[in-house]
């Protein structure tokens, strides 16, 4: 069991600012595909998800964190995370678009993520790619119930990515969110020697799977953001906010509506 320093607890009305900002962010995420259109630059996305961030309220809560230039990441192909709107970097048909998403509304914070094909696809190594990313999302947050512990998820993320011989990303993992953007603790996509604290009402964790269809090993571009598959295969990355409720998980960032 951890101590007050391994997680944080919201209760009131900072369980009502994050659910503001939860909203706002789900709704940039689900607005912004729709406005994507072949030809485009990273950056010209980026612009987009500027205005729709400024329609909410809010503002990125991305923008200058840890100086990171973008407001929001856009992570093209065999790109896992990170990815940085450029102007000389159009988007195609076929390309697999990672956008990640990251609202300030008030103090809180709301961070989301999701993963398409741009015009869609029928190649079923990318189907599987997305398919079980996505499942492997939902399994975390079905372990995410109060008295199990973040290891739990853990177990729930690696089954099934393992089941379909997909790459799980070591470097990055899930996180506590809510008045900052990564509180503790840590969640890992995968089963590591500690069990982490115990699942407590009160907690909100963003629960963000990253999986590869070939290497877990991942490298850091020139820009000291951009991280890629080593051996160059598609990536997909899906996040959900959740809090841990005397019952079931509450999904924040999942729109009611």
């Amino acid at each position: 069991m951890g101590d007050k320093k391994d997680y944080v607890i919201y209760q009131g009305e900072d369980i009502c600012g994050i659910r503001r900002a939860a909203d706002a962010a789900a709704r940039v995420r689900d607005q912004l595909p729709l406005m994507i259109r072949p030809g485009m630059s990273t950056k010209e996305i980026d612009n987009v998800a500027a205005a729709l961030i400024h329609s909410t309220g809010g503002i990125s809560a991305f923008l200058g964190y840890r100086g990171y230039p973008g407001q929001i990441c856009i992570s093209l192909n065999d790109e896992v995370v990170h990815g940085i709107g450029r102007i000389d970097k159009p988007v195609r048909p076929g390309d697999l678009i990672s956008i990640d998403i990251g609202v300030n509304l008030g103090g809180y914070i709301g961070d989301t993520a999701t993963s398409f094909v741009l015009g869609g696809t029928d190649d079923p190594d990318t189907l599987r790619l997305l398919d079980y990313t996505r499942k492997a999302l939902d399994e975390g947050i079905n372990a995410a119930v109060a008295g199990r512990y973040i290891k739990n998820i853990s177990s729930a993320v690696e089954k099934i990515a393992k089941s379909a011989k997909l790459g799980i990303v070591r470097e990055y993992c899930g996180h506590g969110c809510g008045k900052t953007l990564h509180d503790p603790p840590e969640i890992p996509n995968y089963v590591s020697f500690n069990k982490g604290p115990e699942l407590r009402p009160g907690m909100v964790l963003a629960i963000e799977p990253m999986l590869n269809l070939g290497t877990s090993k991942v490298i850091t571009e020139s820009d000291g953001w951009t991280v890629r598959t080593s051996d160059g295969k598609l990536s997909a990355h899906f996040e959900h906010m959740v809090l841990i409720t005397e019952s079931k998980p509450e999904i924040l960032t999942w729109l009611k509506t």
